[in-house]
C-alpha cells in the first residue's frame, strides 16, 4: 500500500513538473514578461507583423472549463507561411497532420507564463523526416532565428 501511494505521489510531482527546456528534447521555453493572454495577443500580432498567417488558436482551458475542470492557461497557437508549406505538402500530403507549426503559451502554478517551441532542428528530424522530406541544416537555423524573433516580440 506505502508503494502504491508513493508511485501515485511520484507521477503526480513529474506530470506537474515544468516542461523541458533542453534544445535536446526538440523544446525551448522563454519566460514572459507578460501574462499568458498578452504573451499569446503578441505573439499573433508578430507571425501577422511578418507576413505569416495564424490558422487557429486552441485553448486547453477553455475546454477544461466546458467540462467543469480547472486549467491553468495553456494556449496553443497554429502559424505558417502557405508559400513555403504548400509546396512540402504537394509532395507529402500527410505532412498536413503535422503542418502548420506552433507554439504553446503556457502558465506556472506561480502565475507565470512562458512560451514553448520547436527547435528547428526538431522540426527536421520528427516532422520533416518522419513524410520523407528534407529540412537542410540551413533551412533548420533559419527558421530558429525567425521563430526567435517572433517569440522575443511576445515575451520581451
Amino acid at each position: 500500500m506505502v508503494h502504491r501511494i508513493a508511485t501515485v505521489v511520484m507521477l503526480v510531482v513529474a506530470l506537474s513538473a515544468p516542461a523541458a527546456s533542453a534544445p535536446e528534447s526538440g523544446l525551448v521555453t522563454r519566460p514572459s514578461t507578460h501574462s499568458a493572454e498578452e504573451t499569446a495577443r503578441r505573439f499573433v500580432a508578430a507571425v501577422q507583423s511578418a507576413g505569416w498567417k495564424v490558422f487557429a488558436e486552441i485553448s486547453h482551458d477553455d475546454a477544461a472549463r466546458s467540462v467543469g475542470m480547472t486549467l491553468r492557461p495553456r494556449r496553443v497557437i497554429l502559424f505558417g507561411n502557405p508559400a513555403a508549406g504548400t509546396p512540402a505538402m504537394q509532395r507529402a500530403a500527410t505532412l498536413a497532420l503535422d503542418l502548420p507549426m506552433r507554439v504553446l503559451v503556457w502558465e506556472d502554478d506561480a502565475g507565470r507564463a512562458f512560451l514553448t517551441r520547436s527547435t528547428g532542428k526538431d522540426i527536421g528530424e520528427r516532422v520533416f523526416a518522419r513524410h520523407g522530406l528534407p529540412y537542410p541544416a540551413e533551412v533548420q537555423q533559419g527558421f530558429d532565428r525567425f521563430v526567435t524573433g517572433l517569440v522575443r516580440a511576445a515575451t520581451e
